[in-house]
């Protein structure tokens, strides 16, 4: 039987990741290993100088008061033996562009990758009214396809799903990265004693339609699916500096 792990950055009680364990459950023995509330935008962060706490809540789910990073890292103390497949997800807005970079549910699969495991992150493009049937949907097909053509080595999977009835779905699209529009939006505000504060990023975001991208195949009811690296060497530079003379 085929052993997944759930995680996400949305929190154990996530409605979301509920309905993704319910309809994984069909298919393999499912283990959950959330944080205990939302670590949205928390990235790649791993809990180095702090210890991490974790509770059994019920048969194969735990809680953590870390990152979703450490509960990949959990997950490999917790479970006798790596699972076949990650999922972290779904995530209650969409994780396209360079929106990766900050998401705590992709940094989560890029772990599992980097770890040696099969790994999918998949988020529901909408900021309200989530139809997490669709997405748990979804990642069925996608883990199914997966266990008969796994992928290579430190590689991992971004789905972003539209917020459609899945018979409402065009189909599924391999896409690269869009771009995002950043408005740097920064607040100011001044509390009770006098002392300013600021909200960072207050603006809903904003990408560029460029066909072939997560965003264009999004925005005409595809599934968008992007194959992810934690390598961020920019290859296509690399010829071109070997001969810089710098010193």
């Amino acid at each position: 039987m085929v052993r997944i792990l759930l995680t996400n950055d949305d929190g154990i009680y996530s409605e979301g990741l509920r309905i993704l364990r319910e309809a994984l459950e069909a298919v393999g023995e499912v283990y959950v290993i959330a944080p205990e509330g939302e670590r949205s935008a928390i990235s790649h962060a791993i809990s180095l100088k702090r210890p991490v706490r974790c509770w059994q809540i019920s048969e194969r789910v735990w809680a953590s008061d870390g990152t979703p990073v450490d509960c990949i890292h959990l997950a490999l103390h917790f479970l006798e033996t790596p699972p076949d497949l990650v999922i972290s997800g779904p995530n209650n807005g969409p994780n396209m562009g360079e929106e990766v970079f900050y998401s705590g549910t992709v940094a989560a699969a890029l772990e599992a990758g980097i770890l040696g495991m099969q790994a999918m992150a998949i988020s529901v493009v909408a900021r309200r009214n989530h139809l997490y049937d669709t997405a748990a949907y979804v990642a069925l097909r996608i883990a199914e396809r997966m266990m008969r053509d796994p992928l290579p080595p430190r590689t991992v999977l971004n789905v972003n799903v539209p917020n459609l009835p899945k018979e409402f779905l065009k189909g599924f699209k391999v896409t690269r990265l869009g771009r995002r529009i950043f408005n740097n939006s920064i607040v100011e505000q001044m509390d009770p004693r006098g002392a300013r504060y600021y909200w960072v990023g207050g603006g809903e975001p904003r990408f560029l339609e460029r066909e072939g991208t997560d965003v264009y195949a999004v925005s005409r009811g595809l599934v968008s699916i992007t194959p992810l690296r934690a390598d961020l060497t920019a290859y296509e530079e690399l010829e071109k500096m070997i001969g810089w003379e710098v010193l």
